[in-house]
């Protein structure tokens, strides 16, 4: 019998524990918990490691939400700790380059959220509330490669996918009007880098780096450079390969141009 190993991850112990007991029960499922993310990036990297992947994470959208302020995104850096939110975590499996299948188990249904779930690498959202017998037919499905969330999800989801494609492409369109050098200085501004470090990189004075930044900001038609950074981002520009680390000045201040 082949046997599918599933990670629950959920900061609250007795869901998780009653759930992982419930799963247990079945013949062709091995189940193993987790309560928080850092820990469930430990247990997927030691099983990939030992030669045993898990098959399928069941994680908890507000995981880690509620000792927090507000959930913080998931850096390129290997820094287990920053990840927060169970949505945050699907995301940072990409950069942990860890393969394996991905649901979603909320309190309530959220288009936005589960939108961006799918974005991030989510097969599914689903209800915690749900069956046991419908979270075993949701396992097995995103085993062959199935997306599942209710009916009544979908039609929302969709309509986020459809808004979230068409601000792709206005800002892709945007950042294709800058110049070769202004898409450089972009990327290095996503990357977090400040005038002087992006004049060392660029071998530029920072004087006309700063020209660069105010050209990209004019061309973007944004006021700052975090709206600009958000924007590149909503277009797929991704930051600058910072294989020397170099220490940045203050790029922002109070919004505008340091």
């Amino acid at each position: 019998m082949i046997r599918i190993r599933v990670l629950v991850v959920d900061d609250h112990r007795i869901f998780a524990e009653s759930l992982a007991a419930a799963l247990a029960a079945e013949p062709d499922v091995e189940v193993a918990a987790a309560g928080s993310a850092p820990a469930a990036l430990r247990c997927l990297e030691r099983a990939a490691a030992d030669g045993r992947r898990f098959d399928v994470m069941l994680v908890d959208a507000d995981l880690g939400t509620a000792a927090l302020p507000a959930p913080r995104a998931v850096p390129a850096a290997r820094d287990a700790e920053a990840v927060v939110d169970g949505i945050s975590l699907v995301a940072g499996l990409r950069t942990h380059r860890i393969s394996v299948r991905s649901v979603v188990l909320a309190e309530k249904d959220d288009a936005g959220r589960a939108a961006l779930a799918l974005q991030a690498g989510a097969s599914g959202w689903i209800a915690k509330d749900c069956s046991l017998q419908r979270l075993l037919g949701v396992i097995r499905g995103v085993l062959r490669d199935e997306t599942h969330m209710s009916p009544a999800l979908l039609t929302g989801v969709l309509r986020e996918l459809t808004a979230a494609r068409k601000h792709r492409t206005e800002s892709e369109q945007l950042v294709e009007s800058l110049t070769p050098r202004e898409q450089e200085v972009l990327r290095c501004m996503v990357a977090g880098l400040g005038r002087k470090a992006v004049a060392e990189r660029l071998f530029l004075s920072p004087h006309t780096v700063r020209t660069h930044m105010q050209n990209v900001l004019g061309k973007l038609g944004v006021h700052s450079t975090l709206a600009a950074v958000a924007l590149a981002r909503r277009a797929g520009v991704g930051p600058a390969d910072l294989s020397v680390d170099l220490a940045g000045d203050v790029v922002e201040r109070g919004g505008k141009l340091a």
